[in-house]
C-alpha cells in the first residue's frame, strides 16, 4: 500500500528557509508525479509545485515561481521542497501527493500525505 509521509515543517522567520521531505513507502517514487500542496485556514488547497515522473520536468505556481525548488532522490524514495525567502503568507499545512497526470489540481492525484504545519512569523 502505497504511503507518503512529509516532514520539515516548522516555525521561520520571515526571509528564511525550510526544506519539507516526502517520503513513499509501498511503491517507486519514479512511477509517480509528486505535487505538493498546502492549505492555509479559511483558505482552498493551493497546487504550488510537481515534479513529473521522469525527474525532467518541474512546475511552479506563481505564488512560489523564483523562490521554491522540487526534488527527488530516486535511491532514497523521497522527494524534497526547498522554499527560500520564505513570506509570511506561505504559512499553511503543506502535503506532498503522489499522481499520473501531469497537473496541479488536487484532484488530479491519488495518494496524499498526512500535511506538515510551516509557519513564518517573525
Amino acid at each position: 500500500q502505497l504511503q507518503l509521509v512529509e516532514s520539515g515543517g516548522d516555525l521561520v522567520q520571515p526571509g528564511g528557509s525550510l526544506t519539507l521531505s516526502c517520503v513513499m513507502t509501498g511503491d517507486a517514487i519514479d512511477l509517480w508525479a509528486i505535487g505538493w500542496f498546502r492549505q492555509a485556514p479559511g483558505k482552498e488547497p493551493e497546487g504550488i509545485s510537481e515534479i513529473a515522473s521522469s525527474g525532467l520536468s518541474t512546475r511552479y505556481a506563481d505564488s512560489v515561481q523564483g523562490r521554491f525548488i522540487v526534488s527527488r532522490d530516486v535511491a532514497k524514495n523521497t522527494a524534497y521542497l526547498q522554499m527560500n525567502n520564505l513570506k509570511p503568507e506561505d504559512t499553511a499545512v503543506y502535503s506532498c501527493a503522489a499522481g499520473t497526470s501531469w497537473s496541479l489540481l488536487k484532484d488530479q492525484y491519488d495518494h496524499f500525505g498526512q500535511g506538515t504545519q510551516v509557519t513564518v512569523s517573525s
